[in-house]
C-alpha cells in the first residue's frame, strides 16, 4: 500500500490554499431542472458538474479520440472546482467541506483505460486545497457519452466538517 499524497500547498485555510495555486471558485448559475446540492441527513449530494468556466464548456469530445489525457485531467480539475463551489453553497465555507465520495465520469473510447488518471487530477486538487478533508472514496468510470458532449463530469457526496 502506498502512502497518501502529502498536502504541499501552503496556507492557513482552504480558501488561502486555493488562492495560492491561482484558482478561485466560480459562481454557479441556477438551473430550472435540478439543484446543485441536496442534503439528506448529514450527507450532502453534489449534482454532476461539467468543466465550465465563465459559463462556457471548456472542451467537447471523447477522451482517447478527440481529447488528450492531459486535457482531460485539466478538465477534471475545472469540474471539481465547480463541485467545490456547490459544496460551499451547501455548507457556507470551504474550510467546512469534507469530501466523502467522488464519482468521475469520463467519456472515453472503449480501449482508453486511463479513467483513473483523469480522476487523479481532481483528487490531487482536493487534497491540495482541503488537506485531510479532501481525501475521499472514489470511482472513475468510462462512459459512452456525457451531457453536451463533455469529456468529464464529476459528482460528489460531502459532509460539513
Amino acid at each position: 500500500m502506498s502512502l497518501p499524497l502529502p498536502q504541499t500547498v501552503k496556507g492557513d485555510s482552504a480558501s488561502e490554499r486555493l488562492q495560492n495555486i491561482g484558482l478561485e471558485l466560480p459562481d454557479l448559475p441556477g438551473n430550472a431542472y435540478f439543484v446543485h446540492h441536496r442534503a439528506v441527513d448529514s450527507s450532502i449530494h453534489i449534482s454532476g458538474q461539467l468543466p465550465y468556466r465563465d459559463g462556457e464548456l471548456l472542451d467537447q469530445g471523447v477522451v482517447g479520440r478527440d481529447v488528450e489525457l492531459e486535457t482531460a485531467k485539466e478538465l477534471a480539475r475545472h469540474a471539481v472546482l465547480n463541485c467545490l463551489a456547490a459544496a460551499v453553497q451547501a455548507v457556507g465555507d470551504l474550510d467546512r467541506v469534507r469530501i466523502v465520495q467522488m464519482l468521475v465520469f469520463v467519456a472515453s473510447t472503449p480501449d482508453f483505460g486511463e479513467q483513473s488518471q483523469v480522476a487523479n487530477a481532481a483528487s490531487e486538487l482536493l487534497i491540495e486545497v482541503l488537506g485531510e478533508n479532501g481525501r475521499h472514496a472514489r470511482t472513475a468510470i468510462g462512459v459512452a457519452g456525457l451531457p453536451l458532449n463533455s469529456p468529464v463530469e464529476i459528482q460528489m457526496v460531502i459532509t460539513a466538517a
